[in-house]
């Protein structure tokens, strides 16, 4: 399985439904808090946004709380 990396912020209520949504599917994840983290802005920029969460799952970049597209991506990179 492809583990997810997942944008967030501290203060991002849908960061916070979609990490307990990922833990719930027992999806382990990797959290990058760009509120913390510059590098992880930069990052996010160059996806070509800048809202949060934003996951990538391999090639695919999926901005929002998208719960069913992040399930799908698991499943068709894993």
């Amino acid at each position: 399985m492809v583990k997810p990396i997942v944008y967030t912020t501290a203060t991002c209520p849908y960061c916070v439904l979609l990490k307990q949504f990922l833990d719930s599917q027992g999806i382990p994840y990797e959290e990058r808090n760009v509120s913390r983290e510059r590098r992880y802005a930069a990052e996010l920029a160059s996806l070509g946004t800048l809202g949060v969460p934003t996951t990538v799952v391999g090639d695919q970049v999926i901005i929002g709380y998208q719960p069913q597209r992040i399930l799908e991506a698991v499943g068709a990179a894993g």
